[in-house]
């Protein structure tokens, strides 16, 4: 329950290094790894699991085997996923 409040506040997102932050001394290594993870995961391995994902969603839900609530709700959070930099850039132009 902690964990939800706290992000519900944003406290993590705060701490997280910006182009006008300067990163902490020794988070180097730190922060490569955790670029790379981001990389990876938004990369053309991630791109490829969310191809595969639809096309496998997509047939299920043709033949009958997958409700079509859940079918859009997965094919919606591919999205959502890839899209993420995007919406939120439109969030920030709207606010500012």
């Amino acid at each position: 329950m902690k964990l939800v409040n706290t992000l519900r506040l944003g406290a993590p997102l705060a701490a997280l290094p910006t182009v006008t932050q300067a990163a902490p001394a020794g988070s180097g290594p730190i922060l490569n790894a955790v670029t790379w993870m981001r990389d990876t995961l938004m990369g053309e391995v991630a791109s490829g699991v969310a191809v595969v994902a639809v096309a496998v969603v997509g047939f299920l839900m043709l033949t009958g085997r997958l409700n079509w609530r859940y079918g859009a709700t997965v094919i919606l959070g591919c999205f959502i996923l890839f899209g993420a930099t995007t919406i939120v850039g439109g969030i920030q132009a709207a606010a500012g």
